[in-house]
């Protein structure tokens, strides 16, 4: 038994540096209609990374000429294949900005968003990407109405906003648990409550359905009576006030919360500033 792995292990070193061999010989050749096939045949095997760096060569020569389109979106599908996702929506861009109206540009324009998507990073982080892959599949679906493959761009697309939901409540949130720290203060708002609160109301805006909406507008609850807690003197009675509608407002639309009783306390102790 110990034999026949050692004699199946050599076999595969021996058929890896034939491959090896193989391509870089390919590799060194003039021809370019043969390494432009054997490209092919690379990508069909899966090896991907040497797909990719023949393709880069014969994309440039292929330019202008009858293969060109599918050389391009197959460059751009082995960078894809070996998840290389910055370097293959950039070339689905190329190849899409080249021929709108191509072959291969109903595939190229979702793969962008394809390629974004899957370099989308957590909701901490920054979302830029995001938001560019966002972007894609929007223009896809736009040029691309009836594709069969729109159901699954929308619904990456849904999934993307999700993302930039949850990084606007943990902005929201951070600013809450900040709370009377002044130290990243800057001149828009007064206090971090206050930094919270136009947070959460610009997400709700732009994100009206959200499943976090309940989540948001506990947290521009709890921040406002906060504020109206450490506010001057000339200021608090109108932030009670104003503290005061947003529970009642918060208690009408959420009904079942388990906030609710923190809804209730709040409007308890705002009564006894604002009926004075």
């Amino acid at each position: 038994m110990k034999k026949q792995t050692i004699i199946l292990l050599l076999t595969a070193v021996l058929l890896a540096g034939c491959a090896t061999s193989e391509f870089n010989r390919v590799y060194k050749m003039t021809d370019n209609v043969y390494k432009y096939e054997y490209a092919k045949e690379l990508f069909a095997r899966g090896k991907f990374q040497q797909a990719t760096v023949l393709l880069q060569e014969i994309v440039t020569i292929q330019k202008g000429r009858s293969n060109a389109q599918e050389s391009l979106y197959l460059l751009g599908m082995s960078q894809y294949c070996n998840k290389d996702y910055d370097a293959a929506s950039a070339t689905f861009r190329k190849y899409f900005s080249s021929y709108p109206k191509g072959t291969y540009a109903e595939q190229a324009s979702y793969y962008i968003g394809q390629s974004l998507y899957r370099s989308a990073p957590e909701p901490r982080l920054d979302q830029t990407p995001t938001i560019g892959a966002i972007n894609a599949y929007q223009n896809f679906i736009d040029c691309f109405p009836d594709s069969k493959m729109r159901d699954d761009a929308q619904q990456k697309l849904f999934s993307l906003q999700d993302n930039l939901v949850q990084k606007e409540f943990l902005s929201a949130q951070l600013y809450y648990n900040l709370g009377g720290y002044f130290g990243n203060i800057n001149s828009n708002t007064e206090s971090n409550y206050e930094a919270c609160i136009v947070t959460a109301q610009n997400a709700l805006k732009a994100y009206p359905f959200s499943e976090l909406r309940e989540a948001f507008s506990v947290l521009i609850m709890k921040s406002k009576f906060e504020l109206a807690q450490n506010s001057s003197e000339e200021k608090k009675v109108e932030r009670y006030r104003d503290a005061e509608d947003e529970c009642y407002g918060f208690l009408n639309e959420f009904p079942e919360s388990k906030e609710c009783k923190t809804a209730e306390k709040y409007i308890e102790k705002c009564k006894k500033i604002t009926k004075d």
